[in-house]
């Protein structure tokens, strides 16, 4: 097979070798003749050159015999229907016999039947090979098996056809393939629009005679490897004899109009793309698609080769910049890349940014240099080169905030709930022990102080307190319904990563199991952070949302003690999710580490957290500069009637730990030494007694390493009863590895892929702490639903953990290079303080209504949606996922709506071609006359 520059072809697709030479020189001779009847490469079919070594041939000579090879070609043309005497008669056989042949080739795929004479008798046919004959092959479950180089052929057919032609045809398609179909609902209100532009024109054309099959192109990229994660499903509709010829040959079962929509809804949820056949003419199809676009046969077509008349709908994508919020949805969801996230604000010289728009072939010379077949990944690229909103963009989990705070300044509390918890399923804890990245990029404090967007996040939150109130998401399949016991997925740990892992599974339909050691989930957030910063009841709402979505939680089991892995996988569980944080505290080194009394700040934020009333008699030191260290320094003084003092390497500007939480702590009546590290722990009969510092030169060398260097002589010596030590986390992994093949970075934490999270061994993935050292709660939580996907990837056949992969990768706004030209004075709004009888308890309130009225006031909205029209198919996928009524449809291109047969292809092409060539000489002549 020669290989075509930039065909999309890969390890697993089959090419003929000499052995696979066809033995019979007649039914080669035949089936040569045949590949040339049906094919729809116009310059090997009317040059003869096909040969036994392309696909068309060789891929027949799998399926057909000598018999059939005739009986097929008796029929002369493609898509001429014959009665079954006729066929009879052209093969000198008898009715039956030839009735038994047919029926056998309408099994492979080879003939398909209709209804279209007068008394609506059946009659057959020869399909082209696609739209047709490699789709009817790749449905038939039975024969792919058999046959998996169909696969290949199928790959092949929906390539080498329109390799020379593609960028010849016009608006419409030209009678090629398959043609995109609007969602109905965003086209509803189009005055302009014509029937043949509306789903429901074609459902209820074909009622009563519509059936659903499986998606042949998902099961041609499994078979291939190359599935995208998008599940070999029943979704495409056969419509009118077409329904009638899939449940006749079983590949499909009849539905009503009524599941037809269900199926149409639902695939619009999921963001895949409706198509319909475009070979039959106007006002007649006999299939409607719902594609996944990393899959698509149909829409490689057009992006491939990057030419959207392929298969574009007459309508593309336009954003009202006023409107829109730079939420992303539209642009998550868009299946050609063409929404991407920009900005609003003009440059500082007042010119507006100008977004590049993709080169189409219509005046331009086209070769294979001009395809694109990194189109999956382009696809997925999220934002503009030169940026979009800072606060998006720093967010690990890359929120839709200029979104949700939109939509608090509205009053609609629990939309913003929604649109929060598509990225992030525990926003309240979030909005009480954030690090707030999203505030300190802020273009709003380039001019005075950034929104309180953590604030808005807790207000809109705090909603789920009321169990009234709670949203729970629809958990489903992309078929519908949940995967089963065949699929279950284990997470181990039930801190953030592993309840954000749970989460984002149990969305998609999976049985989800979380195992945890402790007595109740949250990992560090229950058991490590204390409740004056973080109230146990709003963590435990949050994941009362899981339980309701029905996740199990198996709490005081832990994996590797009371079961392992392998007894685990004994049970049915498909992948793990490894998410069990640092629990173990690092150790200083120095004398008298052993002594009573000195306690890790893990160790000692877990009693505390689990009882309240602990006491601490005498004073009490924390080492340590970190924001664990403030907390076990807050706790502490509130558990002790002596002096509670905070010593740390870094200065008083360089401390690990937020400005805030220092400033809390010196509130709680901590005292903070800068620039000091223990020397040695003092004790007097195994008890504490006190502990020295010395000083610290510096925390790290030139090379940025941590590396301090100390003043011996120069110490300081404090008295107290308790040391606790905050100066870093380390895993506990006790047996929990035991008997895989997962290896450890020197750090004790977790090897694995950074995009995929996916370990040495295979079918477990990683993510939070215990991957890469302490961070913070938002960015376990981002890889959570991160490790979802690739999981969700794994555990079925045939997918790959990164085609057509969203990387989530966001840009910045150059802050330097924008202009304001106005904005609410308002001045940032503050939570207010209230008074508390138990010190555990968190004194610090939620905004008021009024106060997140004018705080999301203060927004600049500097990020915007750009639709790239050039790009754009015009599947309006992009306005299911708008809360803003931001982005819409427009008709721009009616002639895309022009549908012809497959026959009169070359009537629309010839002269779209010539003149295409006229403009591609006049530019080329007007651009010699420039430079001469």
């Amino acid at each position: 097979m020669k290989e075509q520059k930039n065909r999309m072809t890969n390890a697993r697709d089959w090419q003929p070798g000499p052995q696979d030479k066809i033995q019979d020189p007649e039914k080669k001779r035949l089936l040569i003749k045949l590949a040339g009847m049906i094919t729809d490469r116009y310059v090997a079919k009317y040059t003869h050159t096909i040969k036994e070594d392309d696909p068309e041939v060789w891929c027949l000579n799998e399926v057909l015999s000598k018999q059939e090879v005739k009986l097929m070609l008796s029929f002369r043309k493609t898509r001429v229907s014959l009665d079954l005497e006729e066929i009879a008669r052209r093969n000198h056989l008898s009715v039956q016999d030839a009735k038994d042949v047919v029926d056998h080739l309408m099994w492979i795929g080879c003939i398909e039947s209709n209804r279209e004479n007068e008394d609506h008798h059946l009659q057959y046919d020869v399909p082209i090979f696609v739209p047709g004959i490699a789709e009817f092959m790749m449905m038939n479950d039975e024969l792919v098996k058999e046959y998996p180089n169909i696969a290949t052929f199928f790959n092949l057919m929906t390539q080498m056809p329109l390799e020379g032609i593609t960028p010849m045809v016009p608006l419409g398609g030209a009678g090629v393939g398959m043609h995109v179909i609007p969602v109905e609902k965003a086209i509803e209100s189009q005055s302009t629009s014509v029937p043949v532009e509306h789903i429901s024109h074609w459902l209820e054309k074909y009622d009563g005679k519509l059936s659903v099959g499986v998606c042949t192109c998902r099961r041609q990229q499994r078979m291939r490897g190359e599935g995208d994660g998008e599940i070999e499903q029943e979704c495409c509709i056969g419509l009118g004899d077409l329904a009638e010829w899939c449940v006749n040959t079983g590949r499909g079962h009849y539905i009503t109009k009524e599941e037809a929509l269900e199926i149409i809804e639902r695939s619009e949820r999921h963001g895949f793309v409706h198509q319909t056949t475009n070979i039959d003419g106007e006002d007649k199809i006999v299939g409607l698609c719902n594609c996944a676009p990393g899959v698509c046969n149909a829409i490689r077509t057009s992006q491939l080769y990057n030419t959207p008349n392929m298969s574009r709908s007459a309508y593309r994508a336009h954003v009202d910049h006023d409107k829109c919020v730079a939420c992303g949805k539209c642009v998550e969801v868009c299946p050609v890349g063409a929404a991407k996230l920009g900005q609003k604000l003009c440059h500082k010289d007042g010119s507006p940014f100008v977004y590049p728009k993709t080169l189409l072939p219509d005046e331009t010379k086209w070769t294979a240099d001009n395809w694109n077949p990194n189109y999956r990944e382009d696809a997925k690229i999220n934002c503009y080169t030169t940026g979009t909103a800072p606060c998006k963009t720093a967010c690990p989990a890359h929120l839709a905030v200029q979104g949700y705070v939109h939509m608090a300044g509205e009053g609609r509390y629990l939309d913003a709930l929604k649109l929060i918890k598509q990225d992030n399923p525990l926003p309240a804890v979030c909005g009480y022990i954030c690090n707030k990245r999203c505030e300190q990029e802020c273009t709003r404090g380039t001019i005075d102080r950034p929104v309180s967007i953590d604030e808005i996040k807790k207000f809109i939150a705090m909603q789920e307190l009321d169990a009234d109130k709670r949203y729970v998401p629809l958990c489903e399949t992309d078929h519908g319904g949940f995967w089963g016991p065949d699929y279950k997925m284990a997470v181990i740990g039930a801190g953030p990563a592993g309840i954000s892992c749970a989460y984002y599974l149990r969305e998609r339909g999976y049985d989800v199991t979380v195992f945890d050691k402790e007595e109740k989930p949250g990992g560090m957030l229950a058991y490590g952070i204390p409740s004056f910063v973080l109230e146990k009841n709003i963590l435990d709402a949050e994941i009362d949302v899981l339980r309701q979505m029905g996740v199990e939680f198996r709490m005081g089991t832990e994996v590797g003690r009371d079961v392992t892995i392998s007894q685990l996988r004994d049970e049915g569980y498909k992948a793990f999710y490894l998410a069990i944080g640092l629990w173990g505290g690092r150790k200083t080194n120095v004398p008298g580490e052993d002594s009573e009394g000195v306690e890790s700040a893990v160790s000692f934020l877990h009693r505390t957290n689990v009882d309240h009333h602990i006491s601490l008699d005498g004073d009490v030191v924390i080492v340590g500069g970190g924001n664990v260290a403030i907390d076990a320094a807050r706790t502490a003084a509130r558990l002790t009637k002596g002096k509670v003092t905070m010593l740390c390497l870094e200065g008083e500007h360089e401390m690990p730990a937020a400005d805030d939480e220092v400033a809390a702590a010196k509130a709680d009546g901590v005292e903070i030494h800068n620039g000091w590290g223990p020397k040695e722990i003092l004790a007097k009969d195994g008890k504490v007694t006190g502990i020295v510092f010395k000083k610290c030169l510096r925390v790290k060398d030139e090379t940025g390493r941590f590396n301090p260097q100390y003043d011996e002589n120069d110490t300081l010596e404090i008295a107290c009863s308790h040391v606790i030590e905050a100066i870093g986390q380390a895993p506990v992994w006790k047996d929990l590895l035991k008997g895989t093949k997962v290896e450890l970075a020197r750090n004790g934490c977790v090897k694995a892929d950074p995009v995929t999270y996916q370990t040495a061994e295979d079918d477990i993935f990683v993510g939070g702490d215990i991957y890469h050292g302490a961070r913070f709660a938002i960015d376990a939580i981002a890889e959570g639903k991160k490790a979802s996907e690739s999981m969700h990837r794994f555990v079925h056949e045939g997918q790959s953990l990164t085609i057509g992969r969203d990387l989530r990768e966001f840009i910045a706004l150059d802050k330097d290079d924008i202009e304001i030209e106005s904005y609410d004075n308002a001045k940032r709004q503050m939570p207010a303080m209230k008074k508390v009888d138990d010190p555990f308890e968190n004194p610090v309130q939620t905004l008021t209504e009024a106060q997140v009225s004018t705080e999301a006031k203060r927004c600049l909205g500097c990020g915007a949606t750009t639709v790239d029209v050039n790009r754009c198919i015009g599947c309006g996928l992009c306005t299911t996922r708008c809360e803003f009524d931001a982005i819409h449809l427009e008709r721009d291109l009616p002639d895309a709506s022009r549908m012809i047969r497959a026959e009169d292809k070359m009537k629309l092409i010839a002269p779209y071609a010539a003149k295409r060539e006229m403009k591609i000489l006049f530019n080329h002549k007007k651009k010699a006359d420039n430079n001469a």
